[in-house]
């Protein structure tokens, strides 16, 4: 059996997951990051001791899925940016305790294993994985494997440049892909469509409070034919499709497949994104090859926790 563990800014998710992918068993419990690393350490060793339940049984592995960037190879979290973690080793001491290897995963890229070992991308070998969520996640699995650059920071897709000089990101550039495909680039677009339309449905949904607009109801006020709603999905759908269709002429993948909030909107993704796809990319040209397909993902927040278990299994 593997332990995986999903540690998130206000939840730390963990399940006993074995060599198939499939969960046995679950718990939770508040990550208290305002407690520091050392809480944070000891929240580890917590899940892990309530899974086990006092058994003599010993996981053959145990990996924990990280909001940030990792050196897996020193057992040490380097960045979380919504947690207090910067340069701990939080392996060592859960290595020692249960006499198993301890893993390390940035958590989208345990996001990207795990449906591709039991989700939507099941059994495919060339895989991009994106979360559309607050920001644009990313995972990259070529021949199996997850590809985690050098530093183990690789495919941060949200922040390739899709508009230069645009908007102002996190990040500090300007114009990257988030800032227009992520949910929080949706409610930005459409906040400034609603501006332009006060007549919008979108104004009555949100309580005459822009502040209060989230992805659901623009696709609620979209299915409803709201027109402001309508051209703020039309621009997002493009925006979207710029960066699928670079990911597509860069590493031409089997799949991708996307996870997220915004993904719950599949029936309004779906088709014009396979439509962009078809369209723009280079290799349209060449119709009788195989074709990248677009997928939803179908583990939602398991995803994360099955990958972090089986990291290094691919």
């Amino acid at each position: 059996m593997y332990i995986g563990i999903d540690l998130g800014g206000t939840n730390m998710a963990a399940a006993i997951v074995d060599g198939e992918g499939n969960i046995h068993q679950r718990t939770s419990i508040r990550t208290n990051a305002s407690g520091g690393a050392k809480t944070i350490i000891e929240g580890l060793a917590e899940v892990c001791e309530t899974l086990l339940g006092g058994s003599s049984e010993k996981p053959l592995m145990i990996g924990i899925g990280v909001p940030g960037t990792v050196n897996d190879a020193a057992g040490e979290i380097v960045f979380t940016p919504n947690l207090p973690l910067r340069r701990i080793n939080v392996t060592s001491d859960l290595g020692k305790k249960y006499g198993c290897a301890v893993r390390l995963g940035n958590d989208a890229n345990c996001a990207a294993l795990g449906e591709t070992i039991a989700g939507g991308a099941k059994g495919a070998k060339d895989v991009v994985f994106l979360t559309l969520g607050t920001g644009i996640g990313g995972g990259l699995i070529l021949g199996g494997r997850l590809c985690t650059g050098i530093s183990g920071a690789a495919f941060e897709v949200g922040h390739q440049v899709t508009c230069a000089g645009g908007r102002k990101c996190g990040c500090g550039r300007l114009g990257c892909w988030e800032t227009y495909a992520s949910a929080s680039g949706l409610i930005r677009t459409t906040i400034e469509f609603m501006g332009t339309y006060p007549d919008s449905k979108l104004w009555e949904l949100c309580d005459g409070l822009a502040e209060r607009v989230d992805g659901s109801a623009v696709f609620n006020a979209f299915r409803a034919g709201d027109h402001a709603a309508k051209l703020a999905v039309e621009l997002y759908l493009e925006h979207l499709g710029v960066g699928i269709v670079n990911l597509i002429n860069l590493l031409e993948p089997e799949l991708i497949c996307i996870g997220g909030g915004l993904s719950n909107n599949w029936d309004c993704l779906e088709e014009p994104l396979q439509k962009i796809a078809n369209s723009e990319k280079f290799f349209r040209f060449s119709p009788e090859a195989p074709q990248t397909k677009i997928v939803k993902a179908k583990l939602g927040n398991d995803a994360g926790i099955i990958g972090a278990a089986l990291l290094g299994r691919e």
